[in-house]
């Protein structure tokens, strides 16, 4: 993912390189005229390129006509006439073939220089003279931003016509030494021609009004880089810097290392992120053209920072920022951008450093789009470009003001640690996501880390026409999910609830949403049916209702509760207001007292299979012990019938024998 700043916002070269508001074109009216209709001035200017000299030298060949008739008793003549050029030109030096002309300036503004030009001779009607007048656009140095520079590096300058108003003729002629690729702004030239030693000249041919003329020139050429080192103490890490500057260029170089130095411990204290960058941060002068037309260009993967040469301390702090918001830790460019450029601003503050960020006008707002419509890093884009870099920065500004500072290192620590929102309730381990918040999870993170309400921003700047039911159904499913939070209490509720939430799938979410308030209409009567039964109830409907099979894991817990309770109940009613000889025969050796109270023991620790178990064995001893005790009764008088029957049956034989043996005796005796 790239990462782009526009040069105060605005693409248009012109508007990116004359910061200062510099007249690139001559002056519609000037305080002076530049000739009378009576007198015309025509001629060939011509701006030579001289890198080494750190100037554009500029000739203008002119002819001077005197237009008027003298009459029978007056002659008429010039001898001198006014004329505007560049602002801050300089060596000003007007010769002829004849007499001693001269030139000398009036008059210097930020748009332009106003020149008296002597002829040293008269030109009388219906006369022409011809001049040379040479002079320099000199590299004034200082401000990075300045209109024109001239150095090894790069060129630019504004290139006009001069001559008389509505006067045909003349032309602009620019030559640049070899090895500069050129672009060319406004004017009209023919194709380049390259001379010798690779010279290049530009040719506008005849001049349909000279003094109307203007071109804007931008040159540069591969440039030999001077690299520094620094380092920066980012959030308790040493991060070293590599500048690398135009060696033609130190002060570039000096400028970006110490808002760098400077600004990236205040960047992330603000964000309140540590830097996890590894390597060094390699920040690079450039010109626009490098960097697609915009002013600084960041490329995460190669550590590399792009900055234009006339960067100023808001587009180099936005780079510094990019540092964090690099598609890393949000996905959405227009959020990325949005926030560079927030804490940009926050960083300039707080380091006094003006930091002109352009506001969002009436003109940009006609090029209005959403957010989400904003495309990739472009050298095609036009004015929506500008009013996205504009819009985001106003949607961060409010969502700045609304979450505060602590919300936004909030939602930030969560977003680099990829925690969703939808958390369960409770506290314990954090839910991740993959990757990180889009546009939709960045909503989603504000919203519930702060406790505000920020959909009413993405209506106005974010959604497309067709995104915005998504927020509708978002609005009601989160108002679902709230009450069922609520409902639930301090139960969580189950993750794919969750999962769909985050996910935008709110049609699913609902669905799940009213399986799980059916599950807690069950938990009602759990509740009511263990009370009742004087049970005090396990954690695992609640277990259940928290795995990942939810819902229906706990429609069969309740089940399963609900069964038992019932068993335990039965078994209580199966037990006997009092009990009779019979039944207490029958509950010898039984104990469904203690198999009553181990099951419900067994219950309430969530042994639903044993409780059960207990529940009814303990019914079935109470229930049969009648019977049990009949039998048992029946079983005991057999028992004794046999016994009485053999005893009976014993003493019968004993006096059979006895009998037998008193017969053996008497017969004996006879």
């Amino acid at each position: 993912m790239m990462l782009a700043s526009r040069g105060r916002l605005v693409l248009g070269l012109l508007a990116v390189l004359l910061a200062s508001g510099f007249a690139v074109a001559p002056p519609a009216a000037g305080e002076v005229r530049a000739a009378s209709p009576d007198l015309t001035l025509v001629g060939d200017a011509r701006y030579d390129v001289q890198p080494q000299n750190r100037r554009v030298r500029v000739t203008f060949d002119l002819v001077a006509t005197n237009h008027l008739q003298d009459t029978a008793t007056q002659r008429f003549y010039y001898d001198q006439t006014f004329l505007q050029v560049q602002a801050g030109t300089t060596g000003f030096a007007l010769t002829s073939a004849t007499g001693s002309p001269s030139v000398r300036v009036t008059k210097r503004t930020a748009d332009y220089t106003n020149i008296r030009l002597t002829f040293g001779q008269r030109i009388f009607s219906g006369k022409s003279a011809s001049f040379r007048l040479r002079f320099d656009l000199p590299d004034p140095g200082g401000r990075a931003g300045r209109d024109v520079r001239v150095g090894r590096s790069l060129v630019s300058f504004p290139a006009w016509g001069f001559g008389s108003s509505s006067t045909p003729g003349g032309s602009v002629t620019v030559m640049f030494p070899s090895g500069y690729t050129i672009e060319v702004f406004g004017g009209a030239f023919s194709a380049p021609a390259t001379g010798p030693g690779g010279t290049v000249t530009y040719a506008s041919g005849r001049l349909a009004d000279p003094a109307t003329f203007s071109a804007f020139f931008l040159a540069d050429r591969p440039a030999s880089y001077v690299e520094s080192t620094a380092t920066a103490k980012v959030a308790g890490s040493d991060v070293k810097l590599t500048v690398r500057s135009w060696s033609d260029d130190p002060a570039w170089g000096t400028r970006v290392t110490g808002l760098f130095e400077r600004g990236l411990p205040v960047i992330a204290s603000e964000v309140g992120l540590p830097w996890t960058r590894t390597g060094s941060l390699v920040v690079q002068e450039t010109v626009s053209r490098t960097t697609g037309g915009y002013a600084g260009l960041f490329d995460p993967s190669a550590g590399r920072i792009e900055v234009a040469y006339y960067a100023d301390s808001f587009v180099i702090l936005h780079e510094a920022s990019h540092s964090w918001f690099n598609g890393a830790l949000l996905t959405d460019r227009w959020a990325n951008e949005a926030f560079a450029s927030y804490y940009a601003l926050v960083a300039a503050a707080k380091l006094k450093e003006k930091a002109d960020a352009g506001t969002l006008t009436p003109q940009l707002r006609q090029a209005r789009i959403p957010l989400n419509a904003w495309g990739a890093v472009s050298a095609a884009a036009g004015t929506s470009e500008d009013y996205a870099y504009a819009a985001s920065l106003a949607l961060a500004t409010e969502i700045g003001k609304r979450a505060g500072p602590e919300g936004l290192r909030r939602i930030w620590e969560a977003a680099a640690a990829h925690e969703g929102a939808y958390q369960a309730a409770g506290g314990g381990a954090a839910e991740t996501v993959p990757g990180a918040p889009d546009w939709r999870g960045l909503l989603d993170l504000l919203e519930d880390k702060t406790g505000k309400r920020f959909d009413d921003l993405w209506r106005a700047w974010v959604v497309r026409d067709t995104e915005a039911p998504l927020l509708d159904a978002r609005a009601t499913a989160r108002s679902d999910y709230n009450r069922l939070v609520a409902d639930a209490g301090p139960w969580r509720l189950p993750g794919a609830i969750r999962a769909a939430m985050r996910g935008w799938q709110f049609d699913d979410a609902t669905t799940l949403m009213a399986g799980a308030r059916a599950v807690l209409a069950r938990r009602t009567d759990v509740q009511s049916a263990a009370a009742a039964a004087g049970l005090a109830l396990p954690n695992r409907l609640e277990t259940a209702f928290e795995s990942s099979d939810g819902v229906a894991a706990a429609n069969d817990e309740a089940d399963a509760e609900l069964s038992t309770i019932q068993a335990i109940v039965a078994a209580a009613n199966a037990r006997p207001a009092t009990t009779g000889p019979l039944e207490q025969l029958g509950l010898v050796g039984a104990a469904p007292g203690a198999q009553l109270v181990a099951a419900r023991a067994a219950f309430t620790q969530g042994d639903l299979s044993a409780a059960a178990r207990g529940a009814a064995s303990a019914r079935a001893a109470w229930a049969g012990a009648s019977d049990a005790g009949l039998n048992r009764a029946l079983a005991a008088a057999a028992t004794l019938l046999l016994i009485l029957l053999a005893l009976v049956g014993v003493a019968s034989s004993r006096r059979v024998a006895r009998r037998r043996s008193s017969l053996e005796r008497r017969g004996a005796d006879l």
